[in-house]
């Protein structure tokens, strides 16, 4: 092989044929979507050396050059269409090296060099086989090759028969064969048998090498001499997977490959812990092995992001990457969790005690009837005030506070209104519910039967006109009050009105917190003042109110 061929192996220069550098993490971005762009159409497609369109669906593996194909890396898909100009030189189906031929092949010819004159001799063509030239096994193979191997197997037959035939004549000479012939167990026919078999087992002793069809499987021979035995499936002592549990809603076992995933102890309420086998998905998620998963994840995401890095390959250099990820990781968070405390502050609310004393949840199971009875579980304990509760007093059945009305607050059992009184009972309820004054008191049946004179009602008539009068004055009295009273509240909403109109100019960050409401409860003539200046939308004339 000349030195040309050995710097170049496909005849390219050695420069081109490195290896492609990495991709920044930035390119592969900018990669990924201008493929999703011309996936989509809003790009146009790529165009190869002879301006043809590459449909960007293509998969990658198929659109990619190799880097020994074209070092030039231009997009094109001329590799994956047939090369005319090879298979113009591809040999014919059959052809093959000349077997037995010398080669001495020479770089210049003796005619020109005048060196070793000696007649040419045959020179074996190099052959270019196509795709099934290359994968025919049997391509070159000579069938009369296949009769040597034929009679080499006759001869040694022939060999075999020819010792037999010598050993029977020694045995005959010698008179041991005579000796079996004339024996009683021989005429009987037994000795023949044993003799037989005993010849048909040196003749499969000598044909072990070459016969394999009698051999006995693993795991079903047992000799008690040797006392030796196969174990291929498991040790016969220990106990079946099947034979753990014989329930069979526990754990599933499968019979083909000998499997039980879950853990058969598990009706019995056993951890896995406290059992000598707890399934084979116990074995298989502990240890390092959830951790080399999640190792394998992380590699998988750090190459999406850029990073050439592969568990298998490089294993070292992945393990020190992801514990400085990591680390790196929960330093963000920490850093992130430091500057939002610091901005918005609620760093006392971080110091609470456990959800389960602050909302008293727990993992306790408890099933009810549809009667409201526990069938499961135990009952939820009733909660208790830390005062005294149901503590009657003075001879009351109610609390204070079960009676209520018109706007007071008294016994249920006395429908008294007085805090901390004596209960009277029924009597009590017939007394306060009966109005005591004199105008509401009705005359009794001897008074409606009775006739009035005309003096008493004389007197009724100038009583009522007394109290009419009295009745008119202190109305008019109280008139005046009222609109005194409105004129004062009409005055002060004006000014709260001004008020609140130079707050709303403030800026909202600058006033005070609930300065524009007030928490006491308005009067009558406050809530008056507040209808009468409240302007309506769909008031005609509430444009010309501010003119």
């Amino acid at each position: 092989m000349s030195t040309d061929i050995m710097e170049a192996p496909l005849g390219g220069d050695p420069a081109s044929l490195e290896e492609p550098k990495k991709m920044t993490r930035e390119d592969w971005r900018r990669k990924k979507e201008l493929e999703e762009q011309r996936k989509l159409g809003n790009a146009p497609a790529e165009v190869d050396e002879e301006g043809k369109d590459i449909n960007p669906h293509i998969p990658q593996y198929i659109s990619s050059v190799p880097w020994y194909v074209d070092p030039s890396k231009r997009p094109t898909l001329k590799h994956q269409r047939p090369q005319d100009e090879k298979q113009k030189q591809f040999s014919l189906m059959g052809e093959w090296y000349k077997k037995g031929v010398k080669e001495r092949p020479r770089r210049v010819g003796a005619k020109f060099t005048g060196a070793n004159i000696a007649p040419d001799e045959y020179s074996q063509p190099q052959l270019m086989l196509d795709y099934d030239g290359k994968r025919d096994r049997w391509n070159g193979y000579n069938p009369e090759e296949h009769m040597k191997i034929v009679e080499e197997h006759a001869k040694v037959d022939l060999a075999k028969r020819t010792l037999k035939a010598q050993k029977l004549q020694e045995e005959l000479a010698s008179g041991k064969l005579s000796e079996h012939v004339n024996s009683p167990r021989h005429q009987w026919g037994e000795e023949e048998q044993n003799s037989q078999t005993e010849r048909d087992h040196n003749s499969e002793d000598e044909d072990e090498d070459k016969y394999a069809d009698d051999i006995d499987m693993p795991g079903q021979n047992f000799d008690s001499k040797r006392r030796i035995t196969v174990r291929n499936l498991r040790i016969r002592e220990d106990t079946a997977k099947y034979l753990r549990n014989l329930n069979p809603n526990s754990a599933y076992y499968d019979p083909k490959t000998r499997a039980m995933r879950d853990n058969p102890y598990a009706d019995a309420g056993k951890n896995a812990e406290e059992v000598s086998y707890a399934g084979d998905n116990f074995v298989r998620y502990t240890g390092d092995t959830i951790s080399m998963a999640q190792t394998q994840l992380f590699a998988w995401e750090a190459y999406e992001k850029g990073s050439d890095v592969h568990l298998q390959a490089d294993p070292t250099k992945l393990e020190v990457l992801a514990k400085s990820f990591k680390v790196k990781k929960e330093d963000f968070k920490e850093d992130q969790k430091k500057s939002i405390l610091e901005k918005y502050g609620g760093q006392q609310h971080l110091d609470v005690p456990p959800v389960e004393l602050l909302l008293a949840q727990t993992e306790d199971y408890v099933e009810y009837s549809r009667h409201g009875t526990v069938i499961k579980g135990q009952a939820k304990a009733i909660s208790r005030s830390k005062y005294e509760e149901d503590v009657l007093i003075n001879n009351h059945t109610c609390i204070w506070g079960s009676y209520w009305k018109e706007g007071r607050w008294g016994y249920k059992c006395c429908h008294s209104f007085v805090k901390m009184s004596y209960c009277t009972g029924e009597a009590g309820k017939s007394i306060n519910n009966t109005d005591i004054c004199e105008e509401n008191v009705l005359p009794s049946d001897e008074e409606m039967t009775k006739p009035k004179t005309l003096v008493e009602i004389h007197q009724e008539k100038l009583k009522k006109k007394k109290k009419h009068r009295k009745s008119g004055d202190s109305d008019s009295d109280e008139d005046k009050k009222k609109q005194e009273k409105l004129k004062k509240a009409l005055a002060a909403e004006d000014s709260r009105l001004k008020h609140v109109e130079e707050i709303l100019q403030i800026d909202e960050r600058k006033r005070a917190y609930n300065s524009i409401y007030e928490t006491r409860e308005p009067t009558e003539e406050e809530m008056e003042a507040y209808r009468m200046k409240r302007q309506r939308a769909d008031d005609p004339m509430a444009s010309f109110l501010g003119k």
